[in-house]
């Protein structure tokens, strides 16, 4: 059993300069259990506010939870650039109710562990430990979350980390491929970079980090999230601590779809290279088309470190060069556009081979080259990764939050598998003709002297 939130309590209220914290009942894991299969089910609750709690109850002795959040660098505007990134960073500064020093031990004391993981649309922080330290990090989460300081100095020591953190990740060239990929591909929003700038570092404020942070952080672009705790104390929690600002914040600009080009000449003898289209939408009927299109042409390796021999691209480009290559559909969903195309890794003499005998694998499922055994395959491959990737907490997690903060609510897997099955060939048809007939857009990085110009293909 456990003692509730007293900490929480306390410290929110120095938060916040109140003279009396609200007092919580009852905490997340003194809640009683009922032990049986009936009780395991997906409880979702949306706040006036527009605050959304959404909770499973597994019994596990380890618990997470996470406080999704509907921002990210498509927020961002001309004169901000960099904050969502700088934002991920400063996930452990000192906030009103714990310096940073307190959030890092606090947590690594109970064996507990502080993440944030950030999309273009979204950002998820989020806490694991064993269930019974569930209130001590909790803390810790709701300080991070609703109370950053954002010290002037503190946000100025931080700064060079973002260059750090920018070269470690372009250290893989797909990273940059698909940075460049959303800047030709739209006009806005969508094309503003996951990471900072390099002329933007050391020019973030403090008053910068907290305006967005006052913008995009209000209850009804939140959803908190739980996995191994019970619903009741997670709406408590939610009620008491997340009910921090109203409105809806500004929305973000609708992306708009342009179609490009970006090359960049690195000399590296592989050549990466992404060309796609105009996809689906997140969560609509056309966006399982393209899921399923996806795994028809071959959505990588099924088998560690091997090779996707049965994938459509695989086969197809294995008939026109006997040199090493790697190729797979691209497939990405956002909630008012989504990419669709191929990506291929190849040598640097053989890029244009590569890249253009993938097309043609595509254009041949456009034309019919398809069959009920291969859409059938293809969706049982999907379904499989699909239901791999919930079997964990954290897998769990994300779903969850992520279906929630867009919708209010949640697909159960077994739903999710249905409507997986109920896409057709005649679907995916029509998905791979979006795909041929739609403006293209197109990034490569390596030696880029045989990797053809977008208006070649």
């Amino acid at each position: 059993m456990m003692k509730g939130f007293p900490v929480a309590a306390r410290s929110l209220s120095r938060f916040y300069s109140l003279k009396t914290a609200p007092k919580v009942s009852h905490s997340l894991a003194a809640a009683k259990v009922k032990l049986s299969p009936e009780s395991q089910e997906l409880e979702i609750t949306k706040l006036p506010n527009g605050l959304v709690i959404a909770s499973l109850e597994t019994f596990s002795p380890a618990s997470r939870i996470g406080v999704f959040i509907k921002t990210g660098s498509r927020y961002e505007t001309t004169g901000n650039l960099g904050t969502a990134h700088l934002l991920r960073l400063a996930s452990n500064l000192t906030t009103k109710g714990a310096s940073s020093f307190r959030i890092t031990r606090g947590i690594e004391a109970v064996g507990g562990s502080l993440s944030v993981h950030a999309t273009r649309e979204t950002m998820a922080y989020s806490v694991q430990c064993l269930r019974n330290s569930v209130d001590t990090v909790m803390e810790y989460l709701l300080n991070v979350t609703t109370a950053p300081e954002f010290r002037p100095w503190e946000v100025a020591d931080l700064q060079p980390q973002l260059k750090v953190d920018k070269a470690i990740a372009l250290q893989n060239p797909q990273v940059g491929v698909l940075e460049n990929l959303h800047a030709a591909a739209y006009k806005n929003a969508l094309a503003n970079p996951l990471y900072c700038p390099d002329y933007r570092v050391g020019k973030i404020t403090s008053e910068q980090l907290h305006h967005f942070v006052q913008t995009n952080f209000t209850s009804s672009r939140m959803a908190l999230v739980g996995v191994g705790v019970e619903h009741p104390a997670l709406k408590q929690v939610a009620e008491q601590f997340l009910n921090i600002r109203s409105g809806s914040g500004v929305p973000g600009s609708k992306a708009v779809y342009r179609g490009g080009e970006v090359r960049k000449q690195t000399g590296d003898s592989l050549v990466h290279a992404a060309v796609v289209a105009e996809g689906a939408v997140l969560g609509s009927p056309e966006a399982n088309a393209f899921s399923v299109l996806q795994y028809v042409l071959g959505a990588g390796p099924l088998v560690k470190r091997g090779s996707n021999v049965t994938s459509k691209l695989t086969q197809g480009v294995a008939r026109v060069t006997s040199q090493p290559f790697d190729v797979s559909a691209f497939n990405v969903n956002y909630s008012d556009s989504g990419l669709f195309g191929i990506y291929t890794i190849s040598q640097a003499p053989n890029a244009g081979e590569v890249i253009k005998a993938a097309l043609s694998q595509v254009k041949a499922v456009a034309q019919g080259g398809v069959t009920d055994a291969d859409v059938q395959t293809a969706k049982n491959q999907l379904k499989a990764n699909f239901l791999m990737s919930v079997e964990t907490s954290k897998g769990l997690l994300n779903e969850i939050g992520s279906e929630a903060l867009v919708s209010g609510t949640h697909t159960s897997p077994s739903a999710a598998a249905q409507k997986i099955d109920s896409v057709s060939t005649a679907d995916v048809v029509n998905a791979a003709k979006k795909f041929i007939s739609g403006k293209k857009s197109m990034a490569a990085t390596g030696d880029l002297g045989n990797t053809p110009f977008l208006d070649e293909l």
